[in-house]
């Protein structure tokens, strides 16, 4: 996360709390963060949709936690809907400004607003099951330095030592 979300003075409040009773937390500072829905550019600010998830230590929300559910991010910077992209995770430091109406299929629902100050997009990760270089579990072919087959027993990615029989 970049030092200035991590320096930034917040109060920590929980998704349940500030959609139960908006008003009583409006202009308070929060640090929020979840996974993008939508984006809407408009002539002079972006509306971002994420759906909420709660942070980890560093600040990276928790896909393995339960949601608390929608609420919309305001950015007076233009926010590419290519980048900001459905899925990716997004944290944000601004402060709670109410709510805004969103219509979910035909329903009308009332979540919380928070206008950014700071907002940081996640890199997407992928997941390298297979180790350090392509070698992993399991038993496969391994040329040694003089061009012979050997089997390996692949391990624990980088940290892992292969045995050659």
């Amino acid at each position: 996360m970049p030092q200035a979300m991590k320096d930034a003075r917040v109060v920590d409040i929980s998704y349940a709390q500030a959609s139960q009773n908006i008003d009583s937390y409006k202009d308070v500072p929060v640090r929020w963060g979840g996974v993008i829905i939508d984006v809407e550019n408009e002539e002079n600010f972006s509306l971002v949709q994420a759906l909420f998830y709660p942070l980890n230590y560093s600040g990276r929300p928790q896909l393995d936690e339960l949601h608390g559910g929608r609420f919309v991010i305001k950015s007076t910077q233009f926010l590419d809907p290519v980048i900001y992209a459905k899925d990716r995770k997004i944290t944000v430091v601004g402060t709670l400004n109410g709510e805004i109406e969103r219509t979910v299929g035909k329903r009308i629902i009332r979540i919380p607003l928070i206008l950014s100050t700071a907002t940081h997009l996640w890199p997407k990760y992928q997941n390298n099951y297979y180790g350090y270089g392509g070698y992993g579990y399991g038993y496969g072919p391994y040329y040694g330095s003089y061009g012979h087959p050997f089997l390996f027993r692949g391990g624990w990615g980088r940290y892992y030592r292969p045995y050659w029989y």
